[in-house]
């Protein structure tokens, strides 16, 4: 290595002259940290979150990024309400303003660690369908621009016959102390009819009352025997409760919907996110917070929900599955069998 001494630097002209530096474009910058993916690893799985910062609710600035945060965070509370029931999923890959891309076939580009299912279709023919059974298929819904998840009433080892019962309560209105006191009045009759019935918010207007039943009787038998219960509280209050499923016939009176259940029609899940400004969440929530004027459909999101979590509040659990019992003075006739365990049974079924 020669010594300092012999080192020359070339002639001050010959220096090439330094080029100024392109100055940064903060829009062009922006939009690659966008574009970066997210890759968290859940249940083992690496999951590729593309575009974290794509703004799925305008409204409220809420992003992809932190759908994706909100399923991994709520996979506990939420997984043993979907695991081994059919999905059907609401995509909005450009944002909620626009209108839903509804799926129930799983698309070929899933990975294969999600699990599946093939079911018949009504009309005939087969349809594979994805199940959330646990945190890492749940998140990757977010990547798929999956903001709502419907389950079917039934599990994927007696998709004929559901293990729970569900009454839509649908108000033609914002009075929101109709469906309060509905909800209430559809509890005592359960409860008269030895069911267990629970309660969740909708992120709508109305709310969903549940009661977990024994696996046994067919889609159509519990059908009939929820129009029945249906039917008698609507007589109890036909001023403001009605069966009627065409709305111009309603006369602004609160609906009775059944017609949830059926085979292959399905729910908004517990603890599902509706595509609403706000993002409100379908809710568990306690009997005594219906008596409550200050209940809101849409009072918890996705930026509050742990608060509402932390302060205790849904966190009630199903007790032992009734058994379907026709109302006095209905027809409807229906066996009583075991839960099976796959689909929770006893203790750990139904809504938390």
């Amino acid at each position: 290595m020669p010594s300092p001494s012999r080192i020359s630097l070339p002639p001050f002209s010959k220096v090439p002259a330094l080029k100024s530096p392109t100055p940064t474009r903060p829009r062009k910058r922006a939009r690659e940290l966008q574009e970066r993916p997210t890759i968290p690893l859940v249940d083992g799985h690496e999951i590729t979150i593309t575009h974290p910062d794509k703004v799925l609710f305008p409204a409220d600035g809420i992003t992809k990024g932190q759908l994706a945060d909100y399923f991994q965070q709520i996979a506990p509370r939420m997984i043993p309400h979907v695991r081994d029931r059919p999905l059907h999923m609401n995509r909005f890959p450009g944002g909620i303003q626009y209108n839903p891309i509804q799926q129930k076939r799983v698309p070929d580009s899933f990975p294969a660690w999600i699990k599946r299912t093939t079911l018949d279709l009504q009309r005939g023919g087969t349809i594979t369908h994805a199940v959330i059974d646990n945190a890492a298929s749940l998140v990757y819904l977010a990547q798929y621009n999956v903001v709502t998840v419907h389950v079917w009433l039934s599990c994927i080892q007696a998709p004929n016959q559901p293990d729970q019962l569900m009454f839509d309560l649908d108000p033609s209105d914002e009075d929101f102390s109709l469906v309060r006191k509905t909800a209430l009045m559809l509890k005592a009759l359960l409860e008269e009819l030895k069911l267990v019935p629970f309660v969740k918010t909708t992120g709508s207007p109305g709310l969903h009352v549940i009661a977990p039943i024994t696996v046994g009787p067919t889609f159509e038998e519990v059908h009939r025997f929820a129009d029945a219960v249906a039917q008698r509280l609507a007589a109890d209050d036909p001023k403001h409760l009605t069966t009627e499923f065409t709305k111009q016939k309603r006369e602004g009176r609160l609906f009775l919907d059944v017609n949830r259940n059926a085979y292959a029609q399905t729910a908004v899940a517990p603890y599902a996110v509706r595509a609403k400004r706000g993002a409100p969440i379908a809710m568990p929530i306690t009997w005594s917070e219906v008596e409550s004027e200050g209940l809101r459909p849409d009072a918890v999101g996705i930026r509050n929900v742990s608060d509402w979590l932390r302060h205790g509040a849904a966190t009630q659990r199903v007790g032992e599955a009734g058994s379907i019992r026709p109302p006095q003075g209905g027809k409807s006739q229906a066996p009583s069998l075991t839960l099976p365990r796959e689909c929770g049974g006893g203790k750990e079924s139904g809504v938390v």
